[in-house]
């Protein structure tokens, strides 16, 4: 019998800005690299080219960024929530591919303009919390060592014995925790704001733990709301 990962939020977030969905697809056969993309991501990408940039509507873009404005952080430019780049990518025919958990992630953060982060579960552990960067912390996030400022960012943590240490946030997850060819379980998290109704999260949870089953071949997948 597989754990189910758990997210908490650190007190610190309160009042808090951001409502959290953690969801999780557990005993997959593996995460094999994708070389197109499959009918159901097609049919969506059809969508938002056809739609352009007002398929994100401007109400939940500002929602979204208002959700990670904090202290020094400041979101734009290179430090735009990951669902704005998702859809650049997808009006310009260069969406990313990587596995099946992945696009899917990804797939979900287009459709519903929340970004979203996933991760290996036995790379992360099944203990999560949602908190603030401190000063000082940071990680790398891509291949080529490029490394992310976490200060004042909204960020996923992973347990390390007593303490916690950043593995994931709404622009770009860390190397460490990412899924690979030999991953079995996944957990994910979608970022929306608080201000927004929780009807829209929840209609991209059920969706996503859905297509951890249906197309990624999760035995058992789940989605909760804390």
């Amino acid at each position: 019998m597989h754990s189910i990962p758990t997210l908490h939020y650190d007190p610190g977030l309160e009042p808090r800005s951001v409502r959290a969905a953690l969801i999780w697809g557990l005993d997959m056969s593996g995460c094999p690299k994708t070389a197109s993309p499959p009918p159901w991501l097609s049919e969506l990408l059809a969508r938002v080219r056809a739609a352009g940039k007002e398929f994100l509507h401007s109400e939940r873009k500002a929602a979204v960024r208002n959700m990670l404005r904090f202290g020094v952080y400041k979101p734009s430019g290179r430090s735009k929530p990951s669902s704005e780049y998702l859809l650049a990518s997808a009006l310009e025919n260069r969406f990313p591919l990587v596995n099946g958990p992945v696009n899917v992630n990804n797939a979900i953060s287009l459709q519903w303009g929340y970004p979203a982060s996933i991760f290996d579960m036995e790379l992360c552990g099944t203990r999560l919390m949602l908190r603030r960067g401190r000063a000082g912390e940071n990680y790398v996030f891509n291949l080529s060592g490029q490394i992310i400022d976490l200060k004042d960012l909204l960020c996923v943590c992973r347990a390390e014995g007593s303490s916690w240490s950043p593995c994931g946030n709404p622009v770009k997850d860390a190397m460490a925790t990412k899924t690979r060819e030999s991953t079995r379980d996944v957990a994910a998290v979608l970022y929306a704001p608080a201000s927004e109704d929780r009807a829209g999260l929840k209609a991209a949870a059920e969706r996503f733990a859905t297509l951890l089953s249906t197309e990624c071949g999760a035995a058992q997948t789940g989605w909760t709301i804390p």
